[in-house]
């Protein structure tokens, strides 16, 4: 993982309260690079979506990468490109929605060269105050962990869905990431993919250890 500060690392501090004016969106430069990286540093930083009912954000704290076409358990594994997963071919610092099981969605960062269909898909948030519209959303108390502890949930309480498909977290002035903060990292291998072969024990998911928001084990 990297020890650099923006536009590299997303080293720095998350605000206590959500002010926009205080939140430092990252540039192309942090998405421009190797998706291991970018996922290593992505923890920590915050997702911020602005909609005509409010703000909600959450800050990263579990991560997985994927890098296709070698990669088979990335969308773009052995070169396949569909309309669905054609955001993942770059350029960098888009988004790549799709639907979990056909049900949830999903947000992806899009990272690395323009061709180089890798993305790093975003697992589970720490919610940041205010958490009404989040719990509205959610349909459950504001303080439950299981308000943001999955890729689908995460998207159902920031209001993400497939209208962000494409969106450009370096222009959108409704969609970004920003400059945060993040407690020691741990790694592992990545979730649900058993069908991927060798691919299956690369240690490619990145948890911020022991948040209450990770959303499996290991959390530690």
């Amino acid at each position: 993982m990297s020890d650099h500060t923006c536009p590299g690392g997303a080293r720095g501090h998350a605000p206590t309260t959500l002010d926009p004016d205080m939140l430092v969106p990252l540039p192309r430069a942090f998405y421009d690079r190797p998706v291991l990286e970018v996922a290593a540093d992505a923890i920590g930083t915050i997702v911020v979506h602005r909609s005509a009912e409010g703000i909600a954000a959450g800050r990263i704290v579990e991560v997985e990468a994927y890098r296709g076409p070698e990669d088979l358990a990335a969308h773009s594994a052995e070169g396949k490109r569909t309309e669905r997963n054609e955001a993942m071919w770059g350029p960098p610092g888009h988004v790549y929605m799709f639907l979990l099981y056909g049900v949830n969605w999903a947000f992806n960062i899009v990272t690395g060269s323009v061709g180089e269909p890798h993305a790093v898909l975003v697992r589970a948030v720490e919610p940041l105050p205010p958490l009404q519209l989040m719990a509205e959303r959610r349909g459950m108390a504001p303080e439950r962990g299981e308000l943001t502890n999955g890729p689908g949930k995460l998207c159902a309480a920031l209001g993400l869905d497939g209208s962000h498909y494409g969106a450009d977290l370096c222009a959108s002035p409704e969609l970004q990431l920003a400059l945060g903060h993040h407690d020691e990292v741990g790694r592992s291998p990545r979730i649900n993919i058993d069908y991927a072969g060798s691919w299956v024990a690369k240690p490619w998911r990145f948890y911020e250890r022991g948040n209450r928001y990770v959303s499996v084990k290991p959390r530690d």
